[in-house]
């Protein structure tokens, strides 16, 4: 943001939303810093609709951690699925955020796995993380009757999105970096099935996608300096610089200015 203006409209895109409870914008900082019961990714998309390019920074207070599904850091099932998921320790619990791409609609049962081992894509992540050693339920189940790692269902829209925000009362964050997140071809039973498999994985059938649970910044502890020109960080526009080399070896430097907030 350069200017009042882009304030201002940034402001007028956030202003009127259910959902939304503050709004801190900073012009001399070029922050906009929302509390929220809304997704990320809405948030994110309503910025974007005042024709400002608008990148995360941080996440939640002291304890954050984020899954990427797909892509370079992840896996999915010849690479449909993409989707990002963040958590977030509240003293209500632990806040889960994130938006999922390429599934088919209707609901899919998504786990927090024992190991954050993706080498051999989604068949070496393990079972469920169930650290008391309980039977398979869903996420309102007390702790005696379902894994730490039950999240029950996602929502896919029509599209082939699902976009969530929940909250658990048994994962901890400290508990989970390392592991991994796993979304699944079908929807979770959360335990109620007839059968064997349901007790174990909720008759969920096959592992479509996963990533590491990794820990990420939260609010205000992301320092790294973006290119307001393109939304990438400076390390990325080195990278993008270098790719661009010509044949004499020298880097070809474009005549964009970029603005760092």
């Amino acid at each position: 943001m350069t200017c009042q203006k882009c304030v201002d409209s940034v402001r007028n895109s956030l202003t009127g939303i259910n959902g939304i409870e503050s709004i801190d914008i900073s012009l001399e900082k070029g922050n906009v810093v929302i509390e929220t019961n809304l997704p990320y990714s809405i948030i994110q998309e309503k910025i974007e609709q005042s024709g400002r390019q608008a990148v995360l920074k941080g996440y939640g207070n002291h304890s954050s951690a984020v899954a990427m599904l797909g892509g370079n850091s992840g896996y999915s099932v010849d690479n449909k699925v993409m989707g990002v998921i963040r958590f977030a320790q509240t003293p209500d619990g632990c806040l889960i955020d994130g938006t999922v791409d390429g599934l088919t609609p209707g609901k899919h049962g998504m786990h927090i796995h024992e190991c954050g081992d993706i080498s051999q894509g989604c068949d070496s992540v393990g079972d469920h993380f169930n650290p008391n050693y309980t039977i398979h339920g869903g996420p309102e189940d007390d702790v005696f009757k379902r894994h730490v790692g039950d999240l029950g269902n996602i929502m896919v829209n029509d599209s082939g999105r699902a976009t969530f925000r929940i909250i658990d009362k048994l994962v901890k964050i400290p508990d989970i970096i390392g592991r991994s997140l796993v979304i699944t071809e079908k929807p979770d039973d959360l335990g109620r099935g007839d059968n064997l498999i349901s007790k174990i994985d909720g008759n969920s059938g096959n592992r479509l996608a996963c990533g590491i649970i990794a820990r990420s910044s939260s609010l205000f502890q992301n320092t790294k300096k973006i290119c307001a020109c393109d939304g990438l960080t400076l390390w990325d526009e080195r990278d993008k610089a270098l790719s661009n080399k010509q044949s004499t070896g020298n880097i070809t430097v474009t005549s964009n200015n970029c603005t760092l907030f």
